[in-house]
């Protein structure tokens, strides 16, 4: 066969928009959670969805493709065990995270990635008019700014049993999540040792949700409203940052850092919790080069090689910088360090 005759790979990249905007439309319809009880009608879930019904019933079709549903009959669609992840209320859940980043904002965001890489100014800021901190800050935002703190605790949930197993929380007495959002990770921490306590530390619209993730754990934690480039709060034996750094250019990251050390005590350590950009791109190393990318397009931030990390917190006065990673299913590293002299 010729090459002109081939099918190139190419082509399934370029209409990967399709299923992007298939899984985004079933996700803010909540067709998962219509179809939780059995299979139904496209008529049945158009009238408790708000649908147009003959155009749900040619989505369903097409979601049978993509292993969401699986059609029964000629109108009968049933949820796959890979559906059921699109539940609201499922332990696994991602549909905030499919609801957040093929949205229309970052949707919009990563349409100006040539624009971005012509100039080097990230594009949400341009898409929005606000950068993306100000964005979910805003009170006008609140029902984005909430679709934005499921989908963090949602990734967290999944990332945090192997951060857990690989690092020994237990070594420590008080654990301090900054920029902690509702707490996920400090409460799976806390859950898994007992004599541990917390400090969750953010903005506020970040800790919106913090009472219910930290009920159990309640009586072990201290919830702080604050903002860490103008003081993080001290005492803490260990200072976690999980997907805090990578949001930051350099000048920004060091900011973050230098604060986080003025705080510490001469043997506490910080946990920078990310993945690392390998030295050579490979088609395995994929999520983190992606993950850059969207940095590029929708915070000014950045993921960092091992060289990267440990140039950036001796910079910012750290000294014995050493990393355990890559952690299963997303490839995180405990990045740890302490207060250098």
């Amino acid at each position: 066969m010729s090459s002109s005759q081939t099918r190139s790979p190419l082509l399934d990249l370029a209409f990967g928009y399709m299923p992007a905007q298939m899984l985004h439309a079933a996700a803010e319809l909540g067709l998962a959670d219509a179809l939780a009880g059995g299979p139904r009608t496209s008529a049945e879930l158009a009238g408790e969805t708000g649908a147009h019904a003959p155009s749900l019933h040619r989505l369903l079709r097409g979601l049978t493709g993509l292993g969401v549903v699986e059609q029964k009959e000629r109108d009968l669609f049933a949820l796959t065990a890979e559906g059921q992840r699109l539940r609201a209320d499922a332990p696994d859940s991602i549909r905030s995270l499919i609801r957040l980043f093929c949205g229309p904002d970052v949707w919009r965001s990563w349409g100006g990635l040539t624009e971005t890489l012509r100039t080097g100014e990230y594009a949400w800021e341009r898409a929005t008019g606000m950068t993306p901190f100000e964005f979910f800050e805003s009170p006008s935002n609140a029902e984005l700014s909430a679709t934005f703190n499921a989908a963090m605790s949602e990734h967290t949930r999944a990332v945090a049993p192997g951060v857990i197993e690989a690092h020994d929380f237990g070594r420590h007495g008080t654990v301090a999540d900054l920029g902690g959002g509702d707490g996920t990770l400090l409460a799976a921490i806390l859950r898994a040792h007992p004599g541990l306590r917390g400090l969750l530390f953010d903005l506020p619209a970040g800790l919106t949700g913090a009472s219910g993730a930290l009920a159990d754990v309640a009586d072990r934690v201290e919830i702080v409203e604050g903002d860490f480039f103008t003081e993080v709060p001290g005492g803490a034996d260990a200072h976690v940052l999980k997907s805090v750094i990578h949001d930051w250019d350099d000048a920004k990251a060091a900011a973050i850092l230098r604060n986080c050390r003025a705080a510490m005590r001469p043997d506490a350590r910080i946990l920078l919790l990310e993945q690392v950009m390998p030295e050579i791109a490979t088609p395995e190393t994929q999520g983190v080069v992606r993950n850059d990318l969207n940095m590029l397009v929708c915070t000014g931030g950045r993921e960092r090689t091992e060289a990267e990390f440990r140039e950036l917190l001796e910079a910012a006065g750290f000294a014995g910088v050493s990393l355990t990673g890559p952690i299963p299913p997303f490839g995180y590293h405990v990045i740890e360090a302490g207060p250098g002299r």
